[in-house]
């Protein structure tokens, strides 16, 4: 334990400093190598850096209570066993350190993994279906790929692209908007836990940080800086995973996003980071064709994958009415024209297939194809 407080207490000391944000900070380390030669310097020399103000001076030279309530952080953070990660550690994410204004430290729960190449997956916190498949699918392929899965562990989603990758044993990165003893949304606790076992959770934010609106930017940027390339889906018009695609592109990361329905306002977005360049998605091929080189080796199919699915597709087609359904909702009186059943044996079957968890029922009678019926 003395060793860590040794070794981190310089590191969150500085990050109190008043006006020392991570650009600065970062300059700092660029130019002095560690926190303690900060710290330790004097007027004089921090005068002759060129970049520091006055009062970032002033802050250096009387850090005594910015080293307080580091001492009070770095407490919690030993008593609640998390670890941390800074930026001249060999275990910082790699890319990360590349982008303008990186967190001079990271909170993190879980093991990291440097050597696996990183995309991240983003959207609607209240996705279609439609949605809910792409990023299930995606994810899925991606990590049996050989990407590790980075999203940021809210609701929609991002939840489906951290559980894809954990359903084919695959290595997942939540990023959090919140401290790493604040997990939030709070019904992401139990994944929290999955994840921490088998990939990592990070936070740039104090342990106790309470999630807030303006935390999920400076989160995105983190998502946006670790990964070779991101993934948008069902995004709106004024989203918050455009955030994450614009800083995508700022650090010259490749861009991708999965269109949706025109009808849908769920795809404004995407739709229109498409317009604006983005590479159109229909599979995880679209994407490996683009990051290729950065795909190590490409896991084996488990066996036995391919006939359950073909089991469950052979299944629902049996089901006449099944084929004349897609992911995004079909009415009833079409599904009655194209198939030639009566009314009644159209809603028997649909009954039928409702019940049985194969379809979705939407207001007006629209039905769709949930997510694990899509061939």
């Amino acid at each position: 334990m003395q060793n860590a407080r040794e070794k981190y207490l310089p590191w969150l000391t500085l990050r109190e400093i008043p006006f020392v944000g991570n650009v600065i900070y970062k300059k700092l380390i660029d130019h002095f190598q560690t926190p303690d030669r900060v710290l330790a310097a004097s007027k004089d020399t921090l005068e002759k850096t060129g970049f520091l103000s006055s009062r970032v001076i002033k802050g250096i030279l009387n850090h005594d209570r910015a080293k307080q309530a580091a001492a009070r952080e770095l407490d919690l953070i030993i008593k609640k066993r998390v670890r941390i990660v800074t930026l001249t550690d060999r275990h910082y994410p790699a890319l990360l350190r590349h982008i303008p204004d990186p967190p001079p430290l990271l909170t993190h729960a879980g093991n990291i993994d440097n050597q696996t190449p990183c995309i991240s997956i983003v959207g609607s916190r209240k996705p279609t279906s439609y949605g809910m498949t792409a990023a299930r699918r995606l994810a899925a392929g991606l990590a049996d790929k050989g990407f590790q899965i980075v999203s940021g562990m809210a609701r929609g989603i991002d939840t489906m692209a951290h559980k894809a990758a954990l359903s084919v044993n695959a290595r997942t990165l939540a990023v959090l908007g919140s401290g790493l003893d604040r997990i939030y949304p709070a019904e992401n606790y139990r994944l929290f836990q999955v994840i921490r076992e088998k990939g990592s959770v990070f936070s740039e934010f104090k342990i106790q940080t309470q999630p807030a609106a303006h935390n999920f930017p400076l989160r995105n940027r983190v998502i946006a800086g670790m990964s070779c390339g991101t993934i948008v889906i069902e995004a709106a018009e004024k989203s918050g995973s455009l955030i994450t695609a614009r800083l995508a592109l700022e650090y010259n990361r490749e861009l991708f996003a999965v269109p949706g329905s025109i009808f849908s306002p769920k795809s404004r977005g995407t739709h229109a980071l498409i317009r604006q360049g983005a590479k159109l998605v229909e599979n995880e091929t679209d994407i490996i064709n683009e990051l290729h080189h950065f795909v190590h080796a490409e896991k084996k199919e488990k066996p036995g994958k391919k006939t359950v699915l073909q089991k469950k597709t052979k299944t629902c087609t049996d089901l006449s009415i099944i084929k004349f359904l897609d992911p995004y909702p079909v009415h009833i009186d079409i599904l009655i024209e194209k198939s030639g059943l009566s009314p009644s044996e159209v809603m028997s079957q649909l009954t039928d297939l409702d019940l049985s968890g194969k379809i979705r029922r939407h207001q007006g009678d629209y039905y769709s194809l949930t997510e694990d019926t899509i061939e």
